[in-house]
């Protein structure tokens, strides 16, 4: 009787053994196959970034150099000279700015908007941000002060933007896609000795990316 129940167990051992192999073996090939998408995910995004870098440092090299602007290395278009843009604590748009974005942004959006690039772009941001200066009041209420105002003044330069004919025949497109961003004084130009500098407006694209990477770790 004892000998029958051993011989009963074994095969059962026999078959859970193999069920853990197979299991096992399942999930080693899954993990793989998770690791291999999100490298490729990765070295897609690499190069979606480097050429999407090229083409509007190739686009506007020289108009950089007319608006003192810079293109940063997380595809993040930096306008530099606080004076051209807004007057101290308004949000209206001065002329000479208005004229460089009708200039500006046309082309930067047919860029964006092009087959190569169009499928992996999450986020337009247009970001908004000032200096701590504020008279007469705390530095606590100086940084709301300035969020209002920076939050005001990206939302300017949106209105103004989205009144261009570019955006025409796509508006809603571009409803979902581009935000305006006030981030006070949080985010200050590193090593910058002009504290009048911090006083600007960026254009920062955010590709999707990072959603991708999110759902694949989700299924991990």
């Amino acid at each position: 009787m004892e000998g029958s129940r051993q011989a009963h167990w074994i095969p059962l051992a026999d078959l859970m053994t193999g069920l853990m192999m197979v299991f096992m073996l399942i999930t080693a090939v899954y993990i793989q196959y998770v690791e291999k998408t999100t490298t490729l995910v990765l070295d897609e995004f690499k190069d979606v970034k480097s050429n999407m870098q090229l083409a509007l440092q190739n686009e506007f090299k020289e108009s950089f150099k007319q608006w003192d602007a810079e293109l940063l290395g997380d595809m993040t278009i930096r306008f530099n000279n606080p004076s051209v843009q807004f007057a101290t604590q308004s949000s209206e748009l001065r002329p000479e700015f208005q004229n460089m974005l009708r200039d500006f942004f046309p082309r930067y959006i047919k860029i964006i908007r092009s087959d190569k690039f169009k499928s992996a772009i999450k986020e337009i941001r247009i970001e908004g941000h000032t200096s701590k200066a504020w008279k007469d009041v705390s530095s606590s209420e100086a940084y709301f002060l300035n969020m209002s105002l920076s939050q005001e003044r990206t939302r300017s330069t949106l209105r103004f933007i989205m009144s261009l004919p570019v955006f025409i025949d796509e508006e809603i497109w571009f409803q979902k896609h581009i935000t305006a961003n006030g981030l006070s004084s949080s985010q200050p130009i590193p090593n910058n000795p002009k504290p009048e500098l911090n006083q600007r407006v960026e254009f920062r694209i955010v590709t999707n990316a990072s959603d991708r990477l999110d759902q694949l770790i989700a299924i991990k």
